[in-house]
């Protein structure tokens, strides 16, 4: 993990969706390579509130598809969509209750040039690694994240976040986030006027930078 940081609990992931979503923005996702450490500031989330919510995977019930949602709170939900991207999820609350926060964008911190290789880019200079508006295009969308990690539901589904021998945790730093937004989803048809969408205020980094309903 990048120094003075903490791997986060599973007690952490074992509440309401709505407040692990918020609570994970400022956060560290973090990959392991054989090469290195890939790691990205969490910017923005999506809570997804299991049989309630029309939205959710879980809506209709358990399935060999969905069933990490099922599980204990804190491991990797992964899914195919569109038929060209992975999303990555965490399940949340406790185990046989369905619940999860999708992972909707990062802000690059380390491994930026492995970061970019993984999304089939090429770093124009040194001096762009520091510029948002090009490192946004590594990871400011759920499927983007996911392409700069190579996450893929094959190597990562049912992976715990908060296990020490995992390749794919997630930590805290100390960072301390001013300002949290709040709108609606997106993406979606079923539930999409809910405000579940979580992300820091005002930072370049998020998927689409829509006018949020709250400031908090």
């Amino acid at each position: 993990m990048p120094a003075a940081s903490t791997l986060l609990s599973s007690a952490f992931f074992n509440r309401d969706p709505r407040r692990v979503a918020r609570s994970l923005l400022g956060k560290v996702l973090i990959r392991r390579t054989p090469h290195g450490i890939l790691a990205g500031r969490i910017v923005e989330t999506e809570a997804y509130l299991g049989a309630g919510d029309a939205a959710a995977h879980s809506a209709s019930g358990k399935t060999a598809r969905n069933s990490v949602l099922f599980g204990p709170p804190g491991f990797a939900y992964v899914y195919f969509i569109y038929g060209n991207y992975y999303c990555l999820n965490v399940s949340c609350l406790p185990d046989g209750v369905p619940g999860g926060v999708l992972f909707r964008a990062l802000e690059p911190l380390m491994g930026v040039r492995e970061m970019a290789a993984g999304r089939g880019l090429s770093v124009p200079g040194p001096e762009y690694l520091k510029k948002a508006s090009w490192l946004r295009k590594i990871s400011a969308g759920p499927g983007l994240l996911c392409e700069a990690f190579s996450i893929t539901r094959a190597r990562d589904n049912g992976k715990s976040f908060v296990s020490s021998r995992s390749d794919l945790q997630i930590a805290d730093d100390g960072h301390r986030v001013r300002r949290v937004a709040i709108g609606p989803r997106i993406g979606i048809t079923k539930s999409a006027e809910q405000p579940l969408r979580y992300f820091i205020a005002n930072s370049p980094f998020v998927s689409v930078p829509l006018r949020p309903l709250v400031k908090a």
